[in-house]
């Protein structure tokens, strides 16, 4: 059964009061889609935007982003606006990567509106990272996918940000048990990660939400959130590659597989052939030798993809003049898998350390 969207984030208004109240322009618009005027809450929403990116409104934004993104989508959806409703639901879905939304509630266009953003990305998702892609794509990402609402469950602690969080900090928080107070430690944890405490923007925050925006948009597999897979982490914790390629595993490539080598060498061939008498009999060699069962699986099920990391990309204090993260699929094995040997281990160590003191992996070419 499809799971129902709980729109209560939708509803949410900032439980601190903003410069100004916006919260009678949100409901107006939600009224106004309700009522099928879908041009006037267009307007509404515009309004909303405008007053939210005023100075003292930080809070407010951060919290009503994902609700004014879902409700430009579905007007522009219902106005039958598809590439508009396209561009917006996209971006909701950076905040929210597993929605579904009541028939019942929401007219048809909507519904398949959301549901062919959400197959093209995932489709997206499922390209391979080449060249400089992932630098370019991440360029062009909107900044303001960015801001993202803060989490009040233990489900924050076990997101993306355990990539920052150390034991003992995973342990607080997660021994609080009402929202004020889990509100309260997220507050502190960014806070102490601003590098500049005198402007009203955390430039800290804002670029790790926005890696992790772009890793559940592009780097997702199946119904893992893609900032959680492996790709993910080092995407979130590096940033994007200077250079990414993909490659089959060739035949007799992966010698510690024995699925990933042919039974039969070309020497073997080659002895058993000797001692035939007749072609009849060399034929059957051959082809018991050669058959389907004793090669590779297509190369579309087996392949490796590797991000190649420039000095200038690395975390400080890492001496490597390059890091290469070496992704493994193969069926029966995983999907991206990374492969942890020292160097890829000490730098993602390295990364994470830098996080915690409030730096991330250098931006060089971003």
């Amino acid at each position: 059964m499809r799971r129902v969207l709980v729109v209560s984030l939708l509803l949410l208004v900032a439980p601190c009061a903003p410069a100004e109240n916006l919260t009678p322009l949100f409901v107006k618009a939600k009224e106004q889609f309700r009522l099928a005027a879908y041009a006037d809450a267009l307007q509404t929403l515009d309004k909303l935007q405008a007053a939210s990116e005023r100075p003292g409104n930080e809070a407010y934004r951060a919290q009503m982003a994902p609700g004014l993104t879902f409700y430009k989508g579905a007007c522009f959806a219902a106005l039958g606006q598809a590439e508009e409703a396209r561009s917006q639901f996209e971006l909701y879905l950076t905040y929210q990567p597993n929605p579904a939304l009541d028939p019942s509630l929401y007219p048809r266009r909507v519904i398949v509106a959301l549901d062919e953003a959400r197959k093209g990305m995932r489709k997206q998702a499922q390209k391979p990272a080449e060249g400089g892609s992932l630098a370019a794509s991440y360029r062009a990402f909107p900044r303001d996918a960015s801001v993202s609402p803060p989490g009040m469950d233990d489900s924050w602690a076990q997101g993306p940000v355990r990539y920052l969080l150390t034991a003992q900090q995973r342990d607080d928080f997660e021994r609080l048990s009402d929202p004020v107070s889990r509100s309260e430690f997220i507050s502190e944890f960014w806070r102490v990660r601003d590098p500049h405490p005198e402007t009203p923007e955390n430039e800290f925050r804002e670029e790790f939400q926005r890696r992790v925006a772009f890793a559940d948009a592009r780097l997702a597999q199946d119904e893992t959130r893609g900032s959680l897979t492996d790709r993910g982490m080092v995407f979130v914790l590096l940033g994007p590659p200077t250079w990414a390629g993909r490659k089959p595993i060739a035949i007799g490539e992966d010698s510690a597989d024995p699925v990933g080598m042919s039974r039969y060498t070309s020497y073997d061939l080659g002895a058993a052939l000797k001692g035939t008498n007749s072609n009849s009999q060399a034929v059957a060699i051959v082809s018991e030798m050669t058959g389907p069962g004793n090669t590779l699986p297509e190369s579309d099920t087996s392949w490796r993809e590797i991000w190649h990391y420039r000095r200038e990309l690395l975390p400080s204090g890492v001496g490597y003049q390059q890091v290469d993260c070496d992704f493994i699929s193969k069926k029966g094995y995983g999907q991206n898998v990374l492969q942890r040997d020292s160097v890829v281990l000490t730098t993602i160590e390295a990364a994470k350390s830098a996080g915690r003191s409030g730096v991330l992996a250098r931006k060089a070419e971003q």
